[in-house]
Order: C-alpha cells, then sequence, then structure tokens
C-alpha cells in the first residue's frame, strides 16, 4: 500500500477514534461530581451514610475495632480516595511523552498511529474501550451458554460504593505492583538498587524487555488469578463473572508492563467507580434501582461510546503493525 494511501487510512480511524477519545475523558471528568454528589447530597446510604465512622462498616466485622469510635468517617475516605485519583488522572493526561491533547491533535493529523503509546491517559482509555468490548462478547456468549453474571448486594449501596472506589488502589497494589511487577522485575532486570527497583515497579518498560513472553505469561498466571480472587472469597459475585475479571485482570496487567502503574489504576479506575458513579447518579436522580440504573439508556449510550472506540483502536492497532511489517520488509 502507498504511504499517502496509508496515511488517509490511518487519519480515517484516527479522527472519529480521537473524537470519542475526548468524549471519554470527559465522561471520566463528569464523574468525580457526580460521585460527591451521590455520596453527599443524595442520601444514598440511609443507615450507612457519609458520617459514619469507618469502623462500623462489614469490612472490619469480626475484629476489635469493628464498631469503636474513629475519627475518620466513610466520607473523610472519599475525599482521600478522590484527592488520590485525580493526583493520578493529572499524571496521566500530562505524561509521559506527551499531553492528552497533543496526542489527540496527533491522532487527527494521521500520526501517532500507536495506540496510547505517547500518554498515559491514552492508553488508559484505548485498553479500557478494548476490556469493554472483549467483557460485552463474554457477556453475550456466557448469556447464550445459560451463564449468569449475577452480583449479589451487600450491606448498602454507599458501603458498595466506597468498596468499589477503593480496589482500584487496593488490588492494582497487590494484582499488577507486587504479583506482576517484582517477578518480572526478577526475570528481566540485570542489576539491582533501591531507586531502580522502585522506578521498574512503577514503569516496568524501564526494564530491557526485548522477549516479552515471559511478561506475558506473568500477566496471563496473575490475571487469571485475579479472575478467580472475584469468586471464590466472599459470594458477590457468582461463577459468571471469573472470565470477564480474568480477561481485565489480563488486560490491565499488560497495560501495566506496557504503560506503568498509573495507566493500570485509571482502567480499573475507570471500571469501577466510573460506571458506578453514574449508575449511582441515574438511580438517585431517577429515583430507580442501582440495577435498573445500569439499564438505562445513558448508560448504553455510554457503552456505545465505549464500544466504539474498542472497535477503532484494535483497527489502528491492525493498521500499525501492518505498516511495521512492510517496513521491515523493505528495510
Amino acid at each position: 500500500m502507498p504511504p499517502k494511501d496509508s496515511d488517509a487510512i490511518r487519519q480515517a480511524i484516527g479522527v472519529p477514534r480521537a473524537a470519542v477519545s475526548s468524549v471519554i475523558f470527559g465522561l471520566f471528568l463528569a464523574s468525580f461530581p457526580m460521585g460527591a454528589f451521590v455520596v453527599f447530597a443524595s442520601g444514598i446510604g440511609g443507615d450507612v451514610n457519609y458520617d459514619l465512622p469507618l469502623t462500623h462498616l462489614g469490612l472490619f466485622e469480626g475484629l476489635d475495632v469493628h464498631r469503636a469510635d474513629f475519627p475518620i468517617s466513610v466520607g473523610d475516605v472519599f475525599v482521600l480516595l478522590w484527592v488520590s485519583y485525580v493526583a493520578l488522572f493529572c499524571v496521566a493526561a500530562m505524561g509521559p511523552c506527551r499531553g492528552f491533547g497533543k496526542t489527540i491533535s496527533d491522532m487527527m493529523s494521521g500520526r501517532g498511529a500507536e495506540p496510547g503509546a505517547p500518554n498515559y491517559m491514552m492508553g488508559a482509555i484505548t485498553w479500557f474501550s478494548i476490556l469493554v468490548l472483549v467483557s460485552f462478547v463474554i457477556i453475550v456468549a456466557q448469556d447464550a451458554a445459560g451463564i449468569q453474571t449475577v452480583h449479589t448486594a451487600g450491606e448498602g449501596p454507599l458501603a458498595e460504593f466506597l468498596y468499589v472506589t477503593l480496589a482500584p488502589l487496593t488490588e492494582e497494589l497487590g494484582f499488577r505492583l507486587v504479583l506482576v511487577g517484582i517477578p518480572v522485575f526478577l526475570l528481566y532486570s540485570a542489576r539491582f538498587s533501591p531507586r531502580y527497583f522502585a522506578a521498574c515497579l512503577w514503569r516496568p518498560s524501564n526494564l530491557d524487555i526485548t522477549d516479552t513472553r515471559k511478561a506475558l505469561a506473568v500477566v496471563v498466571v496473575t490475571g487469571t488469578m485475579f479472575g478467580l480472587s472475584h469468586i471464590a472469597f466472599g459470594e458477590s459475585w457468582s461463577e459468571g463473572k471469573f472470565a470477564q475479571a480474568a480477561a481485565g485482570g489480563i488486560i490491565i496487567g499488560w497495560v501495566y508492563v506496557r504503560f506503568g502503574f498509573v495507566a493500570a489504576v485509571v482502567i480499573h479506575w475507570a471500571s469501577n467507580y466510573f460506571v458506578f458513579a453514574h449508575a449511582h447518579f441515574i438511580s438517585q436522580t431517577h429515583g430507580i434501582a442501582v440495577a435498573d440504573a445500569l439499564d438505562h439508556a445513558m448508560i448504553y449510550s455510554i457503552e456505545a461510546i465505549l464500544l466504539l472506540c474498542g472497535a477503532l483502536s484494535i483497527t489502528a492497532m491492525i493498521i500499525a503493525s501492518s505498516a511495521r511489517h512492510r517496513h521491515a520488509r523493505h528495510v
């Protein structure tokens, strides 16, 4: 294919992909005030409200601190989490090589065919949309086979919202930073120093990873463990969640190896907080259950945008891969 034709195709994909990626970024930003409204202004919690001491939650049941007086409330934890995610959001939007806006501009001009490579946020949006597309295919296939993915309600909507908001940080620290980052460092590092070790955990691409097969094996094993953890501990999810969570764990693990901890947390944040912030906002403003809110037209519209972005991102990857192979043949 002549270079001009290839550039035209990249631009034809890049313009709509840049547009939907920008919309997704805007939806990400909107979820922060939506979440604040849900927590502090909607009365979502009932008895479990934002003033409740943290130790009164069922998370601490069976421990000595359960129902003890504690100065930190559920609302305080939400604020701390929002501050943490806003900080990571800023880091993701500004780097590492160029900002999100410049990446969007390059994409619309036909440059930057490698999806998400120059910017953490674009990498997160790209792979989150692919994760949504993969999850959609899994759910459709499991529904056709009669396998249900059912979530059992816990101690109340506010507590559940807190848990899904906290999970991106705690689970990424455990499953990606520890279970992927440390083995990948041991497999690929030829030297050790505390600073280099920390830098490689933050961004494994600091390592000289020329053969990705060993890293991919670690990612697949850890992703499978991530899927099992959703059905093996507690009774909140049915068995149908395994394939979806395992696929998500593998995708986020690969993003962690390629782009680092920030992008991995943003994807997990989007899968958890972003989705449920919109669902709870719809639930509270329309006076319907969260389960019904997930079937609302607004959620379906967001899902359609993400599915379109996922399809365009995969197409962009195929085009970029073909261009590399053609270049390799002519070198």
